[in-house]
């Protein structure tokens, strides 16, 4: 009688990709509740079983040790996709043979980014969309009136197709060098178990076509889904597996924001921003400009800020409102700064700045974005819209604020001031205030004029 071969389970938390031998509640290792599918291990056939052990992820051989200089050295061929911000989230251009994985909510634009990518790539080398969403007319129709894409017609290639073998031979079969899945998780591979955006489904996915891609020097670029708090859907095996990961964000209506969160290629923190209209994602390239409202020259309960976001340095417009309280309780709004900074500083300016602030206060952040909450070099800025609203201050769209705010009232300085104090020159602003303790006599060359600040009541007596 045949011995029965025991099917293995294992059950698999989809936050985490942690695996556990038995069901239970919480995730032993990333601590999250209700989150353990049950897996079934696929039995491979003995050929496709000894691919699979070939190298893992990049489909090379890993049973030879090698002296590493004994190892041979390649050098990293990138090229520029045409999309000067996405050039920027990728480290300079878009590595030869890698993998990237980009998700964001829906509506962020993935789509209509990656179309214009592919159209572009189309004038370098072979390139294929393969969409496992949409027909390919309604691919073709957007792509063509709505975002009317130039394309090398002879090396553009279209499929919709969800089963990863038959996409696969024909990206081999059509000498396809450029490759664009959308999605991963509407994708299904007959070595795997379960139905298409399952944990199983998913990884396996992700790793056979990982190993295809590597092994024939493929570019590819995967679309990712997101779960409601915009994290990435799946095990999280899923992010090792890809060499690069990025994020688009949204921030209003218009504006979005690339960022890469993993590059084995180039920094995690340069940040690429786009502007959303009727012909696609558009390159912001001085994305400064386009934050500040570029209102009268003068203006109450407006100041400017210069922020690092990554690498790059923006300058932002802080608006505040103060008007009389009309209930028992003042009112606070914010919108894009962190309610608790806004709440703090107004206790320093009742405080140490002997100012009276039982009133309705509103702060908002022009552009759509939103400072993480451990970013307070815009504290001196708030500071400074904040009087200027209560007290009618007219204050010139030429003047700068940067600088943390203490509890004590002082002025602490912020990470790189020289670069903020540059971008700031850059765009014409005549006097800029900065902590004493990031003053650099460098600063000096510029047209503007530098003031420094020690404590609240400094920039209160400037103000005046």
């Amino acid at each position: 009688m045949a011995k029965v071969t025991k099917e293995k389970i294992k059950f698999v938390c989809s936050e985490c990709g942690n695996d556990h031998p038995r069901w239970q509640g919480q995730c032993a290792s990333c601590k999250a509740w209700n989150t353990l599918a049950e897996f079934k291990e696929a039995k491979l056939p003995s050929q496709q079983r000894a691919q699979a052990v070939q190298g893992g992820y990049a489909g090379t051989l890993g049973n030879v040790v090698k002296k590493m200089d004994d190892v041979s050295s390649i050098a990293l061929d990138k090229t520029t996709t045409g999309i000067g911000e996405l050039d920027r989230v990728l480290g300079n251009g878009l590595t030869i043979g890698s993998i990237i994985l980009i998700s964001g909510d829906p509506g962020a634009g993935k789509t209509t980014i990656l179309t214009q990518l592919a159209a572009n790539m189309s004038h370098k080398t072979t390139a294929m969309y393969c969409t496992a969403e949409e027909s390919l007319e309604q691919f073709k129709a957007r792509a063509t009136e709505r975002l009317k894409i130039n394309y090398v017609p002879d090396q553009l290639l279209l499929m919709s197709e969800y089963i990863i073998s038959n996409i696969m031979a024909k990206a081999l079969e059509s000498k396809v060098k450029f490759l664009i899945i959308d999605s991963v998780q509407a994708l299904e591979s007959e070595h795997s178990n379960g139905s298409a955006g399952s944990i199983g489904q998913v990884k396996g996915c992700a790793q056979e076509l990982s190993r295809f891609a590597k092994t024939h020097g493929i570019t590819l670029i995967l679309v990712g889904h997101v779960t409601k708090g915009s994290d990435l859907a799946g095990p999280k095996t899923l992010e090792h597996i890809v060499d690069t990961l990025l994020h688009i964000e949204v921030n209003d209506s218009i504006i979005r924001t690339m960022r890469a969160s993993k590059n084995r290629f180039g920094d995690v923190d340069q940040v690429g921003i786009f502007q959303m209209n009727s012909r696609g994602m558009i390159s912001v390239d001085n994305p400064s400009k386009l934050f500040l409202s570029g209102a009268d020259e003068r203006a109450v309960g407006s100041a400017i800020t210069c922020i690092r976001d990554g690498s790059r340095n923006l300058l932002l417009e802080v608006q505040s409102l103060v008007s009389q309280c009309e209930g028992e309780h003042p009112q606070r709004v914010s919108i894009g700064l962190n309610f608790n900074r806004l709440k703090m500083i107004t206790a320093v300016l009742r405080k140490h700045g002997r100012i009276q602030l039982f009133h309705d206060v509103y702060v908002n952040l022009v552009g759509g974005l939103k400072l993480p909450d451990t970013d307070t070099s815009a504290d001196l800025a708030l500071a400074a819209a904040l009087v200027s609203s209560l007290n009618d201050i007219e204050m010139s769209r030429k003047y700068c604020f940067m600088g943390e705010i203490s509890l004590s009232g002082e002025v602490r300085p912020i990470s790189g001031g020289v670069p903020r104090v540059n971008e700031a020159i850059k765009h014409g602003f005549e006097q800029i205030y900065i902590p004493k303790a990031n003053y650099h006599k460098s600063m000096e060359e510029g047209n503007a004029k530098i003031i420094v600040i020690e404590h609240i009541t400094d920039l209160l007596e400037a103000l005046k």
